[in-house]
């Protein structure tokens, strides 16, 4: 089974490109960001080590505490690292678990952070979606019904140059075509995985 990492910075349409993988190629994607937060709360290891970290105020009835994470989280960049090396293992195992369950030859793992969580090693290649800047600036604020301002400073924050040197493949989704898309993903899929 071949698995495919499909990246990309904010706005730059990485589940849409998933949705396509899916929806025309017939390969289940992985979305990562989904199973981190399904597992943030269903998972006993990651719940009992947040706690820990954090304190008792990091679940509440409801699940994880968002507000409250994100307030450690963004405190100093020491405790970002601690938080991502609870979660970011069970997530790898999780998919890993995930893709023995897959009747595939071709298997998709979507994430924003890809390299910087490590799960570029749980993957044969690497895709990475690019668009122009406006285009992402636009999806994102449309999206996340946030200030322009949010999305920029977000954006600044990425470090999309270095995953798309890395990246094995890139795709340009400016939203225009989906034919052009649709052909690239064919081109990679059917030749060069």
């Amino acid at each position: 089974m071949k698995r495919l990492g499909i990246t990309g910075g904010i706005g730059s349409g990485k589940s849409y490109v998933s949705h396509l993988l899916t929806w025309y190629f017939d390969i289940p994607v992985y979305d990562s960001d989904a199973e981190a937060k399904r597992l943030n709360n269903e998972n006993p290891f990651i719940r009992e080590q947040l706690i820990h970290l954090v304190g008792p105020e990091v679940y509440d009835e409801k699940g994880l505490v968002k507000p409250v994470l994100s307030k450690f989280l963004f405190a100093n960049s020491d405790n970002a690292m601690q938080v991502n090396s609870i979660i970011h293992p069970v997530v790898r195992e999780d998919f890993i678990q995930w893709c023995m369950r897959q009747k595939t030859n071709i298997v998709g793992l979507e994430s924003a952070i890809l390299f910087e969580s490590g799960f570029h090693t749980s993957v044969d290649k690497v895709l990475f979606v690019d668009a122009p800047l406006e285009v992402r600036i636009q999806r994102a604020v449309f999206r996340d019904g946030v200030q322009r301002e949010q999305i920029e400073a977000r954006i600044a924050q990425q470090d999309s140059a270095s995953a798309m040197k890395r990246a094995d493949f890139v795709v340009g989704n400016n939203g225009e075509s989906d034919e052009a898309l649709l052909l690239a993903l064919d081109n990679i899929i059917r030749y060069k995985l």
